[in-house]
C-alpha cells in the first residue's frame, strides 16, 4: 500500500470522512424513505463501504498500525449490519 507516512495519513483522514459521510447518507435515507427504498440503498452502499474499508482502510493500516483508530476493531453499529 502506501508507504510515505505523511500521504497515508492523509488517505486515511479522507477514507474516514467519506466514510462518515456515506454513513450519514444512510441514516438520512433510512429517516425518510420507505423500507424498501432503504434496504436497496444499504445493499447499493454497502458495496462502497466495503471498498473503502477492505480494499483501502485495512490494507492501508496494515502497514501504518499507528494510524488505526483504537475502535476500528470493535462493532460500532455501522448501517450496514444487520438491525
Amino acid at each position: 500500500m502506501i508507504e510515505n507516512p505523511v500521504v497515508a495519513k492523509q488517505v486515511s483522514d479522507l477514507m474516514m470522512d467519506m466514510f462518515t459521510r456515506l454513513s450519514e447518507s444512510c441514516e438520512a435515507v433510512k429517516g425518510q424513505c420507505s423500507t424498501e427504498e432503504y434496504a436497496a440503498y444499504i445493499k447499493g452502499t454497502s458495496k462502497i463501504a466495503g471498498g473503502i474499508v477492505f480494499g483501502v482502510m485495512e490494507p492501508l493500516y496494515a502497514r501504518h498500525p499507528a494510524l488505526k483508530p483504537s475502535n476500528w476493531d470493535e462493532e460500532n453499529g455501522t448501517p450496514w449490519e444487520s438491525d
